[in-house]
């Protein structure tokens, strides 16, 4: 159910009152002042009127909105599952109820729910209701049938008068199909205190009722439109029907839609012939000697093929030819005598002859199908074969049905020519030319082969060309194949040789600019590294230039002015001994000459050419505390070898700058001097007595003091540990300790990295 109406009612008078208008006047009164009810309860916000309700678009009712509307209920039906409609003053809405008892009709509530929108026009939903009193139904509103066929009126009182055309009891209450205007409506009400039911048809009556809508709920299409009449008040027979058509004299057949003065409008036609076919649950044909027709009838009784019955029903045209609807039948009493069909023309059913006639044709078979039909409201199911026929130039259809398939029909080779009886069924124009024929052949019929097909039939000539056509196709295809792969491979090929070629050209280009490369990496390496070794050579001259001025012109220069300052000492008290101390001077001069000429040339040491580095270092240390009142103690550890060059050397100057240290800044009287001579390192250790120092607080190079600095260099650049313990007031130990290789290495590797020993002579 779904509603779309917005009309406004008008007043239904149910007051016992002498006059009518007068009781008219009151129920309109009455029935507005109990709508117009003041709505306290009412949210202000909600939708309170069944237009406002229905001129939802389907978006907006989707939202869930607030109702509030209170109306009467004019429709609830038993089998509609709680659901009503409820009338207002503006038009009537459908309340989707599904939990609860319904009210009755003629409640006057008010309906509180959410809008929703409905299979087919917005509804409300999810409701609840108060029960306000009773009202009378709102007066019906009469409506042209057009209107309610397009659902405009749904929802509504509703009235409506129109032609009983079939009649059925359904659950204690009549189900009717009017005949409206050329349009049929179904209604729906209690049943009438008449005798029988079946007396109605053909009445003219006046029904009144809720008008709702029958819709395909996933189109959200109007299918049709029913009126539901809810009182035995509301339905009213007009005219009744006509006398009992059986009784009237028969009809032609032919002459049933030709002018007859004695016709009554929308009367029934009585009809008499033999049953030429049945179609059990749709139609039956009937024939008499001046023609046939088509009979339209649910009735479910089984007619034999020969049978002689009467047909009473409503003249109707379908296609342009007269058939009669809503037809009752009696079958009579007469013996079963079977119709001998007629031998037609082409011609004449061109011209629209021989509908619904019994005929035989004759044609060719050019196809055959099967299907299942299902006619469930009479429980009926048979299988329909249709045959694709061609006579004299016209192709027509057989139509066969049965409860299995005729072996008749299903047996026969596609390309025969048949013979057949059956029911001529035309589709004529509106002059009466035939636009489409079926034959509808009897369940019994029988099939006649006139000429079986020859072997060339159209059939296995499709058959050939099919194959043909698939071989052709198939060759068609492999050519094709064959010829896009051919095509591609070839391209492949240049594509390759091409490739091959920018290959070649870019491997030689490669090669050459390689080689190019190569050797301005090679020249380029070589010089660089030509230029770092001359620049390391240099930075090392540079600081071996720097360490040995400072350790042998520096020394010697301070010994000198230590001899000096002891001869300006003794020349005023003992001449005699300052001589021997200027002498020395005048070696130490000598010797720094000879030192600084030999740094020049080769640098070479002039005290390891003539003695070892244990001799050299003592002759040092005599001669830098010569005269001073600073006694030596010499010792030597372990049996003595010789060391690379460079190991010597700086070991040598070590210990030099460390006996300078003491000759200038410790004011000892004594230094003890100790060489150990290990099997895995050589140990210098230097000690004295003197004044001492504290480490963190001796000069930097930046005060111009390089004594420490040149002693920790050398050790670093011959792999040395060097240890300087000094506490102020205590004296100072010089410890520098040479790690070297096992004592059999002839080798002399890199100062910077390690160094190996050679027994001395």
């Amino acid at each position: 159910m779904s509603l779309t109406s917005r009309a406004t009612p008008t007043p239904l008078a149910l007051m016992r009152r002498s006059r009518p208008s007068l009781r008219l006047a009151a129920m309109f009164a009455l029935f507005a002042s109990a709508l117009a009810l003041p709505a306290t309860a009412a949210d202000e916000r909600s939708i309170d009127t069944a237009e406002k309700i229905l001129s939802l678009t389907i978006d907006e009712a989707a939202k869930r909105l607030p109702i509030s509307v209170r109306g009467v209920v004019t429709a609830a039906e038993p089998d509609w599952s709680g659901q009503f409609f409820v009338q207002d003053e503006t038009g009537g809405v459908f309340v989707e109820n599904l939990t609860k008892t319904p009210p009755a009709i003629g409640d006057l509530v008010h309906v509180h729910g959410v809008s929703h929108p409905g299979a087919f026009a917005p509804i409300v939903s999810s409701p609840s209701w108060e029960h306000l009193g009773v009202a009378p139904l709102p007066a019906p509103k009469r409506v042209l049938i057009e209107s309610l066929q397009l659902g405009q009126e749904d929802g509504l009182r509703v009235e409506v008068a129109g032609i009983v055309r079939t009649v059925r009891v359904e659950n204690a209450r009549l189900k009717l199909e009017l005949a409206v205007g050329g349009f049929r409506l179904e209604v729906f009400t209690r049943l009438p205190p008449v005798g029988d039911p079946q007396s109605l048809v053909a009445a003219r009556v006046r029904v009144r009722g809720t008008a709702a809508t029958h819709y395909n709920a996933a189109l959200r299409h109007l299918t049709s439109v029913a009126v539901y009449s809810p009182t035995p008040e509301d339905f009213a027979v007009l005219e009744p029907a006509p006398p009992d058509p059986f009784a009237q004299p028969s009809v032609p057949i032919q002459s049933v839609a030709q002018y007859r003065h004695d016709a009554a409008p929308a009367g029934r036609l009585h009809v008499r012939g033999h049953v030429t076919l049945q179609r059990r649950g749709e139609d039956l044909f009937l024939e008499d000697a001046t023609g046939g027709i088509r009979i339209s009838t649910t009735e479910p009784s089984d007619l034999p093929a020969g049978s002689l019955v009467d047909a009473v029903g409503f003249l109707e045209f379908h296609n342009h030819l007269p058939v009669l609807r809503d037809s009752t039948v009696r079958r009579s009493d007469e013996p079963v005598l079977p119709v001998a069909p007629r031998e037609v023309k082409i011609s004449d059913l061109q011209r629209g002859l021989h509908h619904a006639q019994f005929v035989t044709l004759r044609g060719r078979l050019l196809d055959r199908a099967s299907r299942r039909l299902e006619r469930r409201e009479f429980g009926v199911s048979v299988i329909q074969t249709t045959c694709v026929m061609q006579g004299d130039g016209l192709i027509f259809m057989l139509e066969h049905e049965s409860e299995r398939e005729s072996p008749a029909l299903a047996d026969i080779p596609l390309g025969s020519t048949i013979a057949v009886d059956g029911v001529c069924f035309s589709d004529v124009e509106l002059d009466g030319k035939l636009r489409s024929l079926r034959l509808l052949i009897p369940p019994d019929a029988t099939v006649h082969v006139l000429a079986k097909p020859g072997w060339f039939t159209p059939a296995r000539l499709l058959i050939g060309i099919a194959l043909l056509s698939a071989l052709l196709l198939v060759a068609l295809l492999w050519t094709l194949t064959v010829s896009k792969k051919n095509a591609a491979l070839r391209s492949l090929v240049r594509k390759l040789e091409a490739a091959q070629r920018e290959l070649q050209e870019a491997h030689d280009t490669l090669e050459q600019k390689v080689a190019e490369r190569s050797a301005q990496l090679q020249v380029q390496m070589t010089e660089r590294h030509e230029a770092e070794l001359q620049f390391k050579a240099v930075l090392a001259e540079r600081t071996r230039l720097a360490r040995d001025l400072h350790d042998s012109l520096e020394q010697t220069l301070a010994g000198i002015a230590l001899q000096l300052d002891t001869a300006a000492k003794l020349f005023d008290r003992t001449p005699e001994n300052s001589r021997h101390h200027l002498q020395l001077a005048r070696n130490w001069i000598r010797q720094s000459q000879v030192e600084l000429r030999r740094s020049i040339w080769d640098l070479r040491s002039r005290e390891l050419e003539q003695f070892d580095i244990a001799t050299a270092l003592r002759q040092s240390a005599e001669h830098l505390v010569d005269g001073t009142g600073t006694t030596v103690a010499f010792a030597s550890r372990g049996e003595r070898y010789r060391l690379p060059e460079v190991v010597e050397e700086n070991v040598l100057r070590i210990g030099q700058e460390a006996l300078t240290n003491i000759a200038k800044h410790a004011r000892a009287r004594h230094i003890d001097i100790a060489f150990d001579f290990t099997p895995s390192a050589l140990v210098l250790r230097i000690a004295d007595d003197g004044a001492g120092f504290d480490l963190p607080t001796v000069p930097s190079a930046s005060d111009s003091h390089f004594g420490l600095l040149g002693m920790q260099e050398r050790a670093k650049r011959i792999s040395a540990r060097l240890r300087i313990e000094s506490t102020p007031g205590r004296g100072t130990v010089v410890t520098v300790e040479v790690p070297f290789a096992a004592p059999d290495a002839a080798a002399q590797p890199d100062a910077s990295t390690g160094v190996s020993r050679s027994t001395a002579p």
